[in-house]
């Protein structure tokens, strides 16, 4: 059996519009082995604010860059990000991983029950992973004790009205699978503060879990039964005094809750109608679901209590996913030829090794060993303009030195980009390029 496990590892954290902690190791676990494949980080309330600086890669937010600077040093390449206001949702792969990330969209929407557009809704990405359809949404429902009810058709309306361009998947619900984080901002209903308190500080927290009002309406509601979630045996992440373990001490003296949530949905198997007849087995839409399985174990679910920043803190799961997968071939290969250095034109080939939608808009990049996102390149060439390749053809493109040499020295790698998929569909291995100081 040719299946493997993958390791997913996911944070959801409000992060109030503060800026980031200097240190992010904790709330990764990067000093756990083995290390994650992909990370996939959803915040609230990122300071919507201008940003104070302008990078050379696209004005990104404070957030983005401290994750980018700390994961691409360990190998991990920001696949794609997509925000809206304060929600913000980032994917990362380690670098093996990238061919086989394909067809990456992104979408969001709005609600707006209370007239606030904007501030609240949802961000979500899809993608295929080794050939398995997947989909992450990040959400911010919204607030205060009684709304359960707003919530919970909030969450329908963003399940619902995000759509994709994609004729398999066309719906978030359609993935084979899907998480679903972020501040859903469910509360414990009933109890009073003084038994919340006490149940959390003698370390009782089941005698808080029937009213958590998530956990109540999944009674009710039919939908929200296909999500799978943990078991909650961390403390409620809301409401906290910033820089403390503490639970608000302010007038307002907010109920602490359980507002941080991470669920998973496997796409149920379809039910065959009774008017299929004998057609059922062949038009089942989902044809090779059992050749093909995908498992989801939750490997952990807790928070981090370390983090002060904000008034809530990260909520962090793990999984396991094992699956087998439906290619291992990229669609794309590509290398250097000879040598690169900065007193001669460079020379690479590659070869479209599988037919997809190429372009002439496709390009090639050049990228340090260590690149952060598709858009951090050194310098890039056009792909072969005059006509479309045939498969398995290899094609050589020249690149002028002073166009494709970088300024340094060291080791870089090419990666070929497709516009149309919005992905890199092939890497090469390492190679040296050489600079003499002269140059410089």
């Amino acid at each position: 059996d040719s299946r493997i496990k993958w390791l997913l590892h996911m944070v959801t954290w409000n992060v109030a519009t503060a800026e980031p902690p200097e240190d992010i190791t904790s709330l990764l676990q990067l000093d756990v082995q083995p290390p994650a494949d992909l990370y996939v980080i959803g915040l609230q309330e990122v300071n919507a604010t201008p940003v104070r600086f302008i990078s050379d890669m696209l004005a990104e937010d404070s957030w983005s860059h401290v994750f980018m600077d700390t994961l691409a040093p360990r190998g991990f390449v920001k696949v794609t990000s997509i925000r809206m206001q304060g929600l913000l949702l980032l994917v990362f792969a380690k670098q093996i991983h990238l061919p086989f990330i394909r067809k990456i969209q992104t979408t969001y929407v709005r609600t707006g029950i209370f007239g606030y557009w904007g501030n609240k809704g949802g961000v979500s990405v899809r993608f295929s992973f080794y050939g398995h359809m997947v989909c992450f949404l990040n959400c911010h429902l919204a607030a205060h004790m009684n709304y359960a009810l707003e919530r919970v058709d909030e969450f329908e309306y963003i399940l619902e009205s995000q759509d994709f361009d994609i004729s398999d998947t066309p719906n978030v619900l359609d993935h084979k699978v899907v998480f679903c984080l972020g501040d859903m901002n469910f509360r414990i209903a009933d109890h009073g503060l003084h038994f919340i308190r006490s149940s959390i500080n003698s370390g009782r927290l089941n005698l808080l879990w029937t009213k958590d009002q998530l956990t109540m309406m999944k009674k009710k509601e039919p939908f929200l039964q296909e999500f799978e979630e943990g078991p909650l045996n961390f403390k409620p992440t809301y409401k906290f005094d910033r820089n403390s373990d503490t639970y608000d001490t302010s007038g307002k003296k907010r109920k602490p809750a359980w507002t941080d949530r991470i669920l998973w949905r496997i796409k149920p198997k379809p039910q065959p109608s009774e008017d299929d007849d004998d057609e059922k087995a062949s038009t089942s839409t989902d044809d090779g679901l059992d050749e093909y399985p995908l498992l989801v174990a939750q490997d952990k679910y807790t928070s981090d209590m370390s983090y002060g920043v904000s008034d809530h803190k990260p909520v962090i799961a793990t999984f396991s996913l094992e699956l087998r997968k439906c290619f291992d071939i990229p669609l794309v290969h590509i290398s250097p030829v000879g040598v690169w250095s900065a007193d001669q034109d460079a020379l690479l080939t590659y070869t479209i090794q599988e037919d997809f939608m190429s372009s002439t808009w496709d390009w090639i990049g050049l990228y340090k060993v260590g690149f952060k996102s598709a858009s951090d390149y050194e310098t890039f060439v056009w792909v072969r303009e005059n006509d479309l390749p045939e498969i398995n053809e290899v094609i050589q493109v020249k690149c002028k030195y002073e166009i494709c040499i970088p300024l340094l020295s060291g080791q870089y790698l090419l990666g070929y980009f497709s516009t149309n998929m919005q992905s890199i569909l092939g890497l090469s291995a390492n190679f040296q390029v050489s600079v003499p100081l002269l140059h410089l």
